[in-house]
């Protein structure tokens, strides 16, 4: 309790030193910030160990800018998911007026939007994530799980096109798989290769469905289905749910790099 009184009061002085400023203020003392756009959760990473981010889909370009701009400011990194075009041009134009000297990462196949303030010294984990997806349709998907997991931390090692319509192209890679501590799998349509891959390794294995495929079953739901009755043990997460596979095997790595 003294220690959170004496933070308290450290942060009361740097703010009528002028040192810090209200948004600030308010997330080093309240864990989150106000915005007219909403609260940000300034305080996720300590709390979770995952940084938060930013779900554009929903919003408008304005408030998701607004809020990458508070996140930026408040934890020296902004993470934006589902984004427009529109969404990113926004949060690229907030960011270049705010913060200058910030990199900005914009990747149109992931839809995501990445800032870092300059100085920001990423997370680093002695684990690797192996985000492996069947074909090129499940790449965007695959590629938020990716960020997610480097954000977090872990190293990461993206590996593409191993689907089981030619099972050569997984077994031609299943050696560089099993190096991983733990392994995210993006597949859609029938959605076979995670519980294909979980039976070939030791280290836990997080299948996401993915929104491909037509007529029955299509839009991931016979790729959800197969994974849920999975024979081999593995944990499944929603259709196109990168962010949370991505997050989960953050964490997952990171109770591994404490060990």
């Amino acid at each position: 309790m003294r220690e959170e009184r004496s933070g308290a009061r450290d942060t009361l002085e740097s703010l009528a030193a002028g040192e810090i400023d209200v948004d600030e203020a308010e997330s080093r003392l309240a864990g989150y910030v106000t915005t007219e756009s909403g609260r940000f959760d300034a305080d996720r990473e300590r709390r979770r160990g995952i940084p938060e981010a930013v779900l554009a889909e929903g919003k408008r370009p304005a408030e998701v800018a607004s809020l990458a701009t508070t996140a930026l400011e408040t934890t020296g990194r902004a993470l934006v998911t589902r984004t427009s075009p529109e969404h990113a041009a926004a949060v690229q134009d907030a960011l270049a007026d705010a913060a200058p000297d910030a990199t900005v990462e914009t990747d149109e196949t992931t839809r995501t939007v990445v800032a870092h303030a300059a100085g920001f010294e990423p997370p680093a984990l002695d684990a690797t994530v192996a985000v492996v997806a069947a074909g090129t349709a499940d790449a965007p998907v695959a590629g938020e799980a990716a960020l997610v997991a480097r954000e977090v931390g872990a190293s990461v090692d993206r590996i593409a096109d191993v689907g089981v319509a030619n099972l050569d192209r997984l077994l031609d890679q299943i050696d560089r798989i099993r190096e991983a501590d733990v392994i995210v799998v993006a597949a859609g349509r029938e959605g076979a290769l995670p519980t294909v891959v979980a039976g070939l390794v030791a280290a836990p294995v997080i299948a996401v469905p993915v929104s491909t495929g037509y007529g029955e079953g299509g839009a991931g739901a016979a790729a959800l289905s197969g994974a849920l009755q999975s024979c081999t043990v593995l944990t499944t997460v929603n259709v196109d749910a990168g962010f949370v596979a991505g997050a989960q095997a953050g964490l997952i790595a990171r109770t591994i790099d404490g060990a």
